[in-house]
């Protein structure tokens, strides 16, 4: 589904990623470890460029992404992302964040095709979207918040809900940038617990996190970042247990206590 090659990014003078290469195929779930400041949030968010690559390419579906000739919104729209903060509108309520994408990708297509009627389409766009968020809502148990606004909900709460809303677009993947980060303890199993049912069905996942114990009970494989690079990839067991390389080892020592 997506391969990478060669990918760099810099900011200034500032190399971030320095040549990653990865293969990830439909139904893998990817776990992206390593200490701060490695450059795993930055490769994730060049994955669907919300920072632009500054070499490299990125093919999704058979689509060179870093390629900025392209009209990249077309494919974003295959790409979910579920962000540390939530990103949520707070002048919305939460059935219109789930809504929002939907409605307004379904809209833009009608018109392109000609085939926007005032009133009626528009009325059927909207009640299937809302139909759609319903059941997200209640595949989460939260249908009872649909018409509140993001403030009133705890942070688990808010999590589960930009991560339906993500899957009301029905992305081909979806990427993860450490979405447990900014939980209190008690409020990460049930978003944990909600990635873990989306792993099982079968989503196509890349997740940055420190969730270790996560990370090592859903992934196909983890790859361990340093300095911009790709140091160390293969199954939980292989990276975190039986590594040879010393940054990895050490990594994991602190990380585990073993």
């Amino acid at each position: 589904m997506i391969d990478v090659t060669n990918l760099q990014k810099s900011f200034g003078d500032h190399k971030v990623l320095n040549g990653i290469d990865i293969s990830i195929n439909k139904g893998d779930i990817i776990v992206v470890v390593g200490p701060s400041g490695s450059g795993k949030s930055t490769f994730l968010r060049c994955l669907n460029c919300m920072e632009d690559p500054t070499a490299g390419e990125i093919i999704f579906n058979g689509v060179d992404i870093a390629d900025q000739k392209i009209d990249i919104n077309i494919h974003r729209r295959h790409m979910g992302m579920v962000f540390q903060h939530f990103n949520l509108f707070n002048n919305k309520t939460v059935l219109e964040n789930i809504m929002m994408a939907p409605v307004h990708v379904r809209c833009q297509e009608l018109k392109k095709q000609k085939k926007y009627k005032i009133g009626k389409t528009k009325k059927e766009v909207i009640a299937e979207a809302k139909n759609q968020a319903m059941d997200l809502l209640a595949r989460i148990g939260l249908e009872d918040k649909a018409d509140v606004y993001p403030s009133t909900l705890s942070g688990g709460q808010k999590q589960r809900v930009a991560i339906v809303r993500s899957l009301a677009m029905n992305p081909d993947v979806i990427l993860f940038d450490e979405p447990t980060s900014a939980l209190d303890p008690e409020m990460v199993g049930e978003v944990l617990s909600l990635m873990n049912d989306l792993a099982k069905e079968g989503m196509t996942m890349i997740v940055v996190t420190h969730e270790i114990g996560f990370a090592c009970e859903v992934a196909d494989r983890i790859i361990f970042m340093d300095h911009g690079k790709i140091i160390e990839e293969g199954t939980p067991l292989e990276v975190t247990k039986q590594s040879q390389n010393p940054r990895v080892r050490d990594f994991f020592q602190k990380i585990l206590n073993v």
